[in-house]
């Protein structure tokens, strides 16, 4: 592995961590050995750095959460968890996605999963470079109130960071989920622009609808990108956007522990959290380090399901549509009861073997297509092969 150490601030050390607690568990960037961070563990990394958004410059929040968190109970937890350090601003923000973008791609190839915390949320675009020197087609997932779509023409900045994405030649980018928007914080033409893409949108009210939908999605991406904006303000004081409605915080707990549970899931970065010295500060600073103590509590109950595990291990369902040629064909995981649907690429002439996708998917979705309904994520995959 690249050192890494080059990129990061050593973090002050605590002292007197208590018996079970996950400051006595956690190795601290002054005790790590780069070249041997053991796979399928856990690596925190904070970025401070907020040039590209309306919040000001504030890292001094990292000392609180580090102390909030290390005074937690860890569970019953195998892997790994190190501390890596603070990535401090570059001398541009290009430096800092540079280092980012780095860090993030050396951690993924040796298997070790990224938590960057702190910064705005365009960070989001180095961590998709990540992937880009990984050669990795991959899909991204945004928990946010809004569409930070942006305009090509302008920079990139924390509210318009997506197009970049898009946009950037060569592309990876298979799929981009907006999860908990507020209809009235999205232009319509941009959101009809995500569904000319077939593209997923997702409204907070969905989520309410039916709270357990958001695991699929979860199960489908590589990229996690958690604005804490989401979070309504009663919640999440040093919410910047002042928003009356959003998550709760037990439910950005919930949404946190599906994102450990994914096999498919490989780094993640929660964004826009900048508290303020004010009456909610501790609390907003505790909301935190529980969002990150339920993500490594998933992260450690792993199934190992697809796309880690095999296809024989499931229970495969064939369900036939009247006026529709193909078979539906559903997967259920023996370990997990988690359910998957199997997409064909459309048949290209000339090409005589045929390929299958599978998408996480809910029982709900076979229901559906037992009730004589072709499920509206088959079809939308079918057309983003095609």
């Amino acid at each position: 592995m690249k050192d890494l150490s080059i990129y990061f601030e050593t973090c002050n050390e605590h002292e007197g961590d208590s018996p079970g607690k996950i400051g006595e568990f956690i190795l601290g960037n002054s005790n790590v050995n780069y070249d041997e961070l053991a796979e399928n563990s856990i690596a925190l990394i904070y970025v401070p750095d907020y040039r590209n958004s309306e919040i000001s410059q504030n890292g001094s929040w990292i000392e609180d959460f580090r102390k909030s968190l290390f005074e937690l109970y860890k569970g019953e937890w195998s892997a790994e968890i190190y501390e890596l350090g603070i990535i401090r601003p570059g001398s541009s923000v290009a430096d800092t996605y540079v280092a980012v973008r780095d860090v993030v791609t050396e951690l993924v190839k040796a298997q070790v999963f990224p938590v960057v915390i702190g910064g705005s949320q365009d960070l989001t675009y180095p961590i998709y470079q990540a992937y880009e020197k990984l050669e990795q087609t991959i899909n991204i997932l945004a928990v946010d109130s809004a569409l930070d779509l942006g305009d090509p023409d302008q920079s990139i900045h924390s509210k318009g960071w997506l197009n970049k994405i898009i946009l950037h030649k060569p592309n990876y980018l298979f799929n981009f989920s907006l999860f908990g928007y507020q209809s009235y914080l999205v232009n319509p033409q941009e959101l009809q622009l995500l569904n000319d893409l077939y593209f997923d949108a997702f409204r907070l009210g969905d989520f309410y609808n039916n709270e357990k939908m958001v695991e699929p999605q979860l199960r489908n991406a590589d990229i996690l990108s958690f604005d804490m904006n989401a979070i309504r303000s009663s919640d999440n004081k040093s919410n910047q956007s002042n928003l009356p409605n959003g998550f709760y915080g037990e439910d950005a707990c919930r949404i946190m522990r599906y994102a450990g549970l994914s096999d498919k899931l490989t780094s993640l970065g929660l964004f826009n959290f900048s508290p303020q010295e004010n009456n909610g500060y501790h609390s907003d600073v505790n909301l935190l380090a529980q969002m990150i103590w339920y993500f490594v509590e998933g992260f450690n109950l792993r199934k190992k399901d697809y796309p880690i595990g095999s296809k024989t291990a499931y229970l495969k369902y064939r369900v036939n549509i009247d006026d529709f040629r193909d078979e539906i064909i559903f997967y259920k995981s023996n370990k997990s009861s988690r359910w998957w649907m199997e997409v064909p690429y459309p048949k290209i002439k000339g090409v005589k073997l045929q390929r299958h996708l599978l998408v996480p998917c809910d029982y709900e979705d076979y229901e559906n297509a037992l009730n004589n309904e072709l499920p509206d994520l088959w079809l939308r995959t079918y057309k983003k092969l095609s």
